[in-house]
């Protein structure tokens, strides 16, 4: 064990120190991770966009469809599919502050599965199939909100000027992920039914991934980053 480093007459703790020599170790590890996070940030702000843009360029479609689900059932699958196992295998690995971070990952995690595997109904009435890919697509998205809300949050006793900055990042995207669903909820419960030809659903849901995406940037380092201390 190295001897204890001295800054200005103060000691540095034994935690600080391994804390720092884990840091000089593991630090491209660290770039690794955070470069994960950024993926699986541009994975939920892309996919809305790029599923509807193939398909109507790719795959001539007349116009976009009324959520992104039914993309299932055209060109698009592959990459529908794909997307959400990737965000799924991620989150199965997420490591976080404790138990908690890791069972709601995995809980995520298994209802993207649950989202990717067990596809909507293209047209007409649900069967017990397309249910379960809208139970699966709610609880996949409530439980992000709120790992955005409760758990990105948590961190330092007393946070950075950048990192009270992150927080209110984190907080924003978590509300606005759960009006959104609110409103679809309220869109089918109230208005023009599962079945709407509407776009409503649609531009629901991008926003809701767009605030996903925002935080998941935030958490891996784009926004609001910890400047390096300066060594004295």
């Amino acid at each position: 064990m190295p001897a204890p480093l001295r800054t200005r007459g103060l000691t540095a703790s034994n935690e600080q120190i391994n804390y720092m020599a884990i840091k000089r170790d593991h630090s491209a590890q660290i770039h690794s991770y955070l470069s994960l996070r950024k993926a699986v940030g541009w994975i939920g702000i892309l996919l809305p966009f790029v599923l509807v843009l193939g398909h109507l360029i790719i795959f001539s479609g007349d116009k976009p469809l009324n959520n992104m689900s039914v993309y299932y059932h055209t060109g698009m699958r592959d990459l529908f599919v794909g997307s959400l196992c990737a965000i799924a295998l991620f989150l199965f690995f997420y490591k976080g502050y404790d138990r908690w971070d890791d069972i709601s990952a995995n809980l995520a995690g298994l209802f993207a599965l649950g989202v990717a595997f067990f596809p909507t109904v293209e047209d007409g009435p649900w069967d017990w199939i397309a249910k379960v890919h809208f139970y699966s697509a709610g609880c996949f998205l409530v439980i992000l909100a709120l790992i955005s809300s409760f758990l990105f949050t948590r961190g330092e006793v007393h946070p950075t000027d950048m990192k009270r900055r992150r927080n209110l990042v984190y907080h924003a995207c978590g509300i606005i992920m759960l009006l959104s669903l609110a409103a679809i909820v309220v869109f089918f419960l109230f208005f023009e039914g599962i079945n709407s030809e509407s776009g409503f659903v649609l531009i629901a849901e991008t926003v809701t991934l767009v605030a996903f995406g925002i935080s998941w940037l935030t958490k891996g380092g784009t926004f609001y980053p910890d400047k390096p201390k300066k060594r004295v």
